[in-house]
């Protein structure tokens, strides 16, 4: 069956104006424009669009979705596999939301007790889950699965004052990060105080710090490029500026 673009909006619930911007920036072509001039979208580019709109979901960018649409490794049953596998995820993560709520309003309406960490068990859950998700696989091979484990552990049993703490230091590094990086120089006063923040946040879910660990952590930053992108949101070759930091805060640069 084939589409104009009205009709394939309406089919997928999105604006006209978002499937002409997608034919521009060419993440969706449509199959042919016909006599009269008009957009024309068939079967693969629905199948295409639903994978767009998968990823979307998901948070992912579109040049990032555009990347991974147009390789040539890219398979579609298994992405769509992918796709389940991080809805189901998301659907573990609401479940706990919707239970720490409810708990809550038991409580406001005295039928049950509750603790101080109970009342964030949800959202510190939710933290685990989406760093195991991004992350896990990369961090269990460095570290192994007793350090992870120790350290999602100790991410729960953190009082509500101590998650508020770690959270703002995490936006902490990323600020100094920043400041430090337009001076240019990974061994100065800012750049050095962005990596204590960062020894500081990681003291949060490490049971002890070694600079060892912590320059190979900061190595894995620019190796890996979903790291590379975290930090990269403050400045394309931040990350690589933290690393430098972190090996001369830690004299792993020599």
């Amino acid at each position: 069956m084939e589409y104009t673009v009205q009709k394939l909006a309406q089919l997928a619930g999105i604006s006209t104006r978002t499937l002409r911007y997608y034919d521009e920036i060419g993440i969706l072509k449509p199959a042919r424009i016909n006599s009269s001039g008009y957009r024309i979208y068939g079967q693969a580019e629905v199948d295409r669009l639903q994978q767009i709109l998968f990823y979307r979901e998901l948070g992912v960018s579109l040049a990032s979705i555009k990347d991974i649409l147009n390789s040539p490794s890219f398979d579609s049953l298994k992405a769509l596999k992918e796709h389940r596998d991080r809805l189901l995820d998301r659907k573990r993560q609401l479940d706990l939301l919707i239970a720490n709520v409810n708990k809550t309003i038991a409580l406001k309406e005295g039928r049950i007790t509750m603790t101080d960490q109970e009342k964030f068990a949800g959202f510190k859950q939710k933290l685990i889950d989406d760093n195991e998700r991004k992350y896990g696989k990369e961090i269990r091979a460095k570290y192994g699965d007793e350090a992870v484990n120790k350290a999602n552990q100790k991410i729960l049993n953190l009082t509500e004052e101590q998650y508020q703490e770690m959270q703002k230091l995490g936006a902490s590094v990323l600020a100094a990060l920043k400041e430090a990086y337009a001076t240019g120089d990974p061994a100065g006063e800012l750049a050095q105080k962005a990596a204590d923040l960062h020894r500081q946040w990681l003291a949060y879910t490490w049971d002890s710090y070694s600079k060892a660990a912590h320059a190979g952590l900061a190595q894995m930053y620019v190796d890996d490029a979903r790291f590379r992108a975290y930090y990269d949101q403050v400045q394309p070759g931040a990350a690589e500026f933290l690393r430098d930091a972190i090996l001369i805060y830690t004299g792993m640069n020599k």
